[in-house]
């Protein structure tokens, strides 16, 4: 399933128009949900760092956005691990815009892209 949701993205990437180059910010904005408590957060995190968010930690590897327009339509590849475990929950690129493309599917939380931060 995620080798299919891979590929249909990279699809999609190679399918936008040359006027469509993106940047690459320097962070990213997310929001992270305890569903257990109810509580929402804003989280703010740097391209290359990881942070720990309740009993997980996110990491960013990068984050992309439309090169015209800063405040448009982020993509970032984060990866999600439960704390001092190996193997990720999530690993793969979130679509600001449709964060229900790539979900991540975890029992407690929820974590979702805002927007890239630059410089």
């Amino acid at each position: 399933m995620i080798r299919i949701l891979a590929l249909a993205l990279g699809l999609a990437a190679s399918a936008l128009p040359a006027q469509e180059a993106t940047s690459t910010g320097t962070g990213a904005e997310m929001r992270g949900l305890d569903k257990l408590t109810g509580k929402a957060s804003d989280i703010e995190i740097s391209a290359g760092e990881t942070l720990r968010f309740g009993r997980i930690e996110i990491s960013l590897r990068e984050c992309r956005y439309p090169q015209d327009d800063p405040a448009g339509d982020a993509f970032a590849f984060i990866t999600v691990r439960e704390a001092g475990e190996a193997e990720p929950v999530f690993r793969g690129w979130m679509i600001a815009s449709s964060p229900a493309l790539n979900a991540m599917d975890h029992q407690r939380y929820d974590v979702w892209v805002m927007r890239c931060t630059t410089s």
